[in-house]
């Protein structure tokens, strides 16, 4: 058939390849498995080739009620993490007719003004990354499908639930930490009411508290490097025989952290070795380099997406933590002996 000057239809295509309009939707669909047979799938799909035809996708989604489009929820835009998580969601995302629309929901305790009653009709689904539990309740799961990112399986609001095994990067720290013979450990704890911190404090104390002569203090500080500095600064400050080891809850902590101790006269590692978790640009741009947790942020964005796509589909979602590891840097040695 000689190509028109109007955009060709499923109705040419189906006369092009002498079959029904109904066998088109269905192979063009990637529903013709099973009802019809695969000579006459890329039969269809030659002709539409040959015709140049493209799917009417606004058509299409109004049909199925369906709009392509997925919004996820970040605490943070200026977080290197967070970028990474949306990279890789987006990445996904396109392979499968899908995109992304970014919303930052500052500290993780929800958006200032709620956007989704709103955005529902033009939404297919929500990823939201690393928030408070009690932030997503404007978008409950029996409402859009939510797929949670770094939070608790349990009770979960979601309809699924994609974490990275932080508990296990905090037990490779540990372990790196004891077995150069530190004993004595401060924890500087980001004061973020979510389940991944919770996680961290939890799985450290469970640790340390496994080996005989050791002593774990906890101080609390924003999320921030300015916040670190001040939270570290007290806590090497006070009485008692210091800490050997400073284990931090992420990159930016401990790069408070490498001030802090800098301000007190103290080196790094020869004095007290310092930990973070993220690895972040961050973590090779300070001196010494620092030892870390590498977390895949693009690799989760591609797993949530997934748990999302499969959910929209009514499959049931890939199980499992999603691994890290440990990267050892110049930020740890053994204690000096005392």
């Amino acid at each position: 058939m000689a190509r028109g000057s109007t955009r060709p239809t499923s109705r040419d295509v189906a006369h092009a390849a002498g079959v029904s309009q109904a066998a088109v939707s269905l192979v063009l669909g990637d529903k013709w498995r099973g009802r019809v047979s695969e000579t006459t799938a890329d039969r269809v799909r030659e002709a539409a080739r040959e015709l140049g035809y493209r799917p009417n996708l606004a058509a299409r989604n109004l049909r199925l009620g369906r709009t392509r489009t997925v919004l996820l929820v970040v605490p943070a835009l200026t977080t290197e993490f967070f970028a990474g998580v949306y990279t890789g969601a987006a990445r996904v995302a396109a392979e499968h007719g899908f995109g992304v629309v970014l919303y930052p929901s500052p500290e993780g305790i929800g958006p200032a003004r709620d956007p989704f009653a709103s955005a529902q009709a033009a939404l297919d689904g929500v990823i939201a990354s690393s928030m408070a539990a009690d932030a997503l309740t404007p978008i409950r799961g029996d409402q859009l499908p939510l797929v949670m990112l770094d939070s608790d399986p349990t009770g979960s609001l979601g309809a699924a639930t994609v974490n990275l095994d932080i508990a296990d990067g905090v037990r490779q720290i540990t372990e790196h930490l004891l077995s150069l013979g530190h004993r004595r450990f401060l924890h500087l704890a980001a004061n973020v009411p979510s389940w991944t911190f919770e996680v961290r404090a939890r799985e450290l104390a469970a640790r340390i508290g496994e080996v005989p002569g050791t002593t774990l203090h906890t101080t609390h500080t924003p999320l921030s490097i300015e916040g670190a500095v001040a939270a570290a600064e007290t806590a090497l400050s006070a009485p008692g025989p210091p800490p050997t080891a400073l284990v931090c809850d992420d990159d930016k902590l401990a790069a408070g952290a490498y001030k802090a101790l800098r301000r007190l006269g103290l080196r790094i590692p020869d004095d007290v070795s310092v930990t973070g978790l993220d690895d972040l640009a961050l973590a090779t741009a300070i001196d010494p380099e620092l030892t870390t947790v590498h977390l895949d942020a693009e690799l989760f964005g591609e797993h949530g997406m997934r748990a999302l796509l499969a959910v929209l589909e009514g499959r049931t979602p890939d199980a499992g933590d999603i691994p890290v590891e440990l990267v050892v840097r110049g930020s740890t040695a053994p204690p000096k002996a005392s």
